[in-house]
């Protein structure tokens, strides 16, 4: 009932947009444009409107409106996903949620390579190392992608692309500064070129700001003191075409930040703080002649993870904590594909993971020195996937068919399939659909930590479906999208015998709109609304009984983003941005009922002007009206936030 309620629902109002009189369109967001060309939904390029895949793009124009933000608030404007996290202190965990998924369930991809930190509980990649001034795209592939991409793409997959496309000088300078309230510094200097044969590009990016309290002063008496943040980014890419039909590229990109932090929940700490690294370096290779296309790419990781709190401005047991964390990860894969026909493309392809984790911690106490055995271990898994890609009727009507093998080092094997068709009714309009299989690996944590780590861990697996209808026109177009997904054999905590086991079951429902119009032509507006409803079964985290939740921690029902900006002259835009947050939970304390965080609702706003073809001054603010809110109980967020600039191309 509830999937005809919706059909009927969806069809009546992409019918209505349809009538819609035609004029020409800004292609600029992906719900204008059908024919975009994306590359995560098939790992080649594809027309959106060849995919059944929902694919949203973040394009380089709406990135760099978006420079006083962060990737994590960037990602938190869009249909589908909430970070939690985006709008606490700078350095804060950013936990990701696609779709009511949880934390660990969305695949982040580097320019198209999954990065991960085996030192995390969920194996998650930290947001806080990327700069958005280094983003030149990203593409957002939801539903379930662990055919094509593997372990944890349960909800989808994030590709955070720093390529840059269209290079035709050999040299090109690009620097941006910027200022803010809150002692806030961001700079960026890019340089890049095209020479013959030769495409390079090296970026450096920082950011520096003195912040406000992490944690919150529930009593308004304390004067807690405010927690800092200084992090660099430092990246590197070459590419060379050895031939027509070969291109060689290597790329290298390290990032660190340092972090004040409090001491948990309502409780400050003067001297405690974070210090985390990511060294990413590679080699890839791409051969395309004829009807083949053949790419592969090899990817080291090595993260660190360093909390060192001196507790000594503090009473309590512990005076003294240094809880060391590093991980390392290589990642090979080969795939390739063969247009056959006119009608069929087939894509086969291999990978093969390796995740390795180190732990030291040492403590000082009234006791004396607490110094354990370090901890190390490691996991890997080799995968082989193929997906067959039908055309007919003048490409009219698409469907994908996939399935991969996976072979794990602990739980043996698993497979994933997936199927996702897509019918064009007509240039500017189309329904598409996805039945789709994912999985989520255990992490080395779950599997070898000596406390609360199982053995026997199974791989989480989950089934989704989606169904959808998109329509561009020249004035207004819309995308909505149903989507279900059914987790069974979930990863979650025991907190009876206090160890990861398989036990969670967890169902989500949700419904996806997205509308872009162009009511003048120098007036541009777009939305998006998500509602998400579920069931989840897991341990009680208040006694010892098994509890069925009607709700999910930190993720709200529902979830508005407005846009509105107008081109006043050719050189002047300006645009006022809303978000609106339903009521939802968080974690009470232990052995407490779940508390309810109150619904928000936030206005942020920019501007920026050109001055000829090298200058672009902007501004950006955010919580204009200064409301307090939570994201996080116990934790504050963003209160008013100004930053202003310019950037200079040549």
């Amino acid at each position: 009932m509830k999937m005809k309620i919706f059909i009927a629902a969806a069809v009546l109002f992409s019918s209505q947009l349809y009538a819609q009189k035609p004029v020409p369109a800004n292609s600029g967001d992906s719900t204008k444009n059908l024919d975009e060309v994306v590359l995560t939904a098939t790992k080649t390029p594809v027309k959106q409107s060849q995919t059944g895949k929902v694919v949203t793009v973040i394009g380089k124009e709406q990135i760099e409106r978006s420079s006083g933000k962060t990737v994590a608030q960037l990602l938190n404007e869009q249909a589908g996903i909430t970070i939690n996290g985006a709008y606490n202190a700078t350095g804060s965990v950013q936990t990701v949620f696609m779709r009511g998924a949880s934390s660990g369930r969305t695949l982040i991809l580097l320019d198209g390579i999954p990065v991960s930190d085996p030192s995390m509980i969920n194996g998650e990649f930290d947001l806080n190392l990327f700069s958005i001034n280094d983003v030149e795209r990203i593409e957002i592939c939801k539903g379930a992608q662990s055919t094509l991409y593997g372990s944890d793409a349960v909800a989808g997959v994030i590709n955070i692309i720093t390529v840059k496309s269209d290079v035709k000088k050999p040299f090109n300078v690009k620097a941006t500064l910027g200022f803010g309230n809150k002692n806030t510094f961001r700079g960026n200097l890019q340089l890049y070129g095209k020479a013959g044969k030769l495409t390079y590009t090296a970026r450096y990016a920082k950011l520096r700001t003195s912040g406000f309290s992490s944690a919150n002063d529930s009593t308004g008496t304390n004067d807690f003191d405010k927690d800092g943040y200084s992090g660099d980014v430092v990246s590197a890419a070459v590419q060379y075409q050895a031939i027509p039909s070969l291109q060689l590229k290597t790329f290298l990109q390290y990032s660190q930040y340092r972090a004040d932090i409090d001491a948990g929940v309502f409780a400050d700490e003067n001297d405690y703080f974070i210090r985390n690294s990511n060294l990413s370096s590679g080699f890839g290779v791409n051969f395309k002649k004829g009807i083949v296309n053949i790419s592969g790419n090899y990817q080291y990781g090595q993260l660190k993870r360093k909390y060192l709190n001196d507790s000594l401005d503090q009473p309590g047991f512990v005076t003294y904590e240094d809880n060391k964390y590093s991980g390392r990860t290589q990642y090979a894969e080969v795939f390739g594909n063969v247009t056959f026909t006119k009608w069929l493309t087939v894509l086969v392809g291999g990978d093969y993971r390796r995740a390795t984790m180190h732990q030291k911690y040492f403590s000082e106490s009234a006791f004396g020195p607490y110094d354990p055995p370090a901890f190390d271990s490691s996991l890997h898994q080799t995968s082989f996937y193929a997906s067959l890609f039908f055309s007919a009727f003048n490409k009219k009507l698409n469907a994908e068919i996939g399935g991969r093998t996976n072979n794990h080092s602990r739980y043996g094997s698993n497979a994933t399939y997936s199927f996702n068709p897509s019918f064009t009714i007509s240039k500017k309009f189309r329904i598409f659909g996805s039945i789709a299989s994912g999985f989520k690996a255990p992490s080395i944590y779950q599997v070898f930590d000596q406390f609360s780590g199982n053995l026997d861990l199974q791989p989480e697996k989950s089934v989704n479906y989606e169904f959808g209808i998109q329509q561009a026109h020249n004035k207004i177009s819309s995308r909505v999208v149903y989507f279900h997904r059914d987790i069974k054999n979930g990863i979650d905590y025991d907190y009876v015998n206090f160890k990861y086991f398989n036990f969670v079951k967890q169902a989500v429902d949700g419904i996806e709109l997205e509308v872009s119009v162009q009511p003048v032509k120098k007036l541009n507006l777009s939305a998006n609304y998500t509602l998400i409803t579920g069931i989840e079964k897991t341990q009680s985290r208040k006694s010892t009984n098994d509890t069925t939740y009607s709700h999910f921690l930190r993720r709200p029902r529902y979830n508005i983003n407005l846009n509105i900006s107008y081109q006043f002259t050719k050189d002047l835009s300006a645009g006022i941005c809303a978000k609106s947050i339903s009521s939802r939970f968080d974690v009470g304390g232990y052995q407490k009922e779940d508390v309810m965080l109150d619904n928000y609702f936030l206005l942020s706003a920019h501007a920026e002007y050109k001055l000829k073809s090298h200058f672009k001054f902007f501004a950006d603010a955010q919580n204009i009206t200064n409301k307090k809110f939570f994201d996080l109980r116990g934790y504050n967020a963003i209160p008013f936030l100004i930053n202003a600039g310019v950037t200079f191309n040549w």
